[in-house]
């Protein structure tokens, strides 16, 4: 499985209501999200299916990347699963899409539950993990390892050469 982890865009510092989990994204973050997407869909990386935690900011990231990729043109949509959700079970979502066979699927959430998600795929991971950034990793549905494929640096918009492998 394709497996693209994204953190949410940039966001409100505080919402209106008080609640963490109301934080909007801000324009910029919209802006900077639309252009990720773009960049990850002119590369031939759009997603299959999205995944996103229930927290406004990662719902409208999604959303976004949703449409910006041509998803919502193809009949696709947006799962709101907990298992986003700061704390979740993020690790055993990902697992048991790649033993579903599922082939090209991005989960939305948060730091620092994220790069945590990355690092027990992958074995380490000591990247700083910036918001909307994506990781692209290859997912085995058995027990072979997880594999880096690419970084997409949201502030450079580009691949990130160091990483092993190319977007492919």
């Amino acid at each position: 499985m394709k497996l693209y982890v994204m953190r949410h865009g940039p966001a409100e510092d505080q919402a209106a209501s008080g609640a963490d989990a109301h934080r909007a994204l801000t324009p910029a973050g919209r802006e900077r999200v639309r252009a990720v997407a773009k960049v990850l869909t002119e590369n031939g990386e759009a997603p299959a299916q999205l995944v996103t935690s229930p927290l406004v900011r990662a719902v409208q990231t999604a959303e976004i990347v949703a449409v910006t990729s041509g998803l919502t043109d193809r009949g696709g949509t947006v799962a709101v699963l907990s298992e986003m959700a700061p704390g979740g079970g993020a690790v055993a979502l990902a697992r048991r899409l790649a033993s579903g066979g599922q082939k090209r699927v991005m989960l939305v959430g948060h730091e620092p539950d994220l790069s945590n998600l990355v690092a027990a795929l992958l074995g380490s991971f000591e990247r700083p993990f910036d918001k909307a950034a994506v990781v692209g990793i290859h997912l085995p549905s058995g027990p072979a390892p997880a594999r880096l494929r690419f970084v997409l640096d949201p502030k450079a918009l580009r691949f990130d050469p160091d990483a092993r492998g190319t977007p492919k």
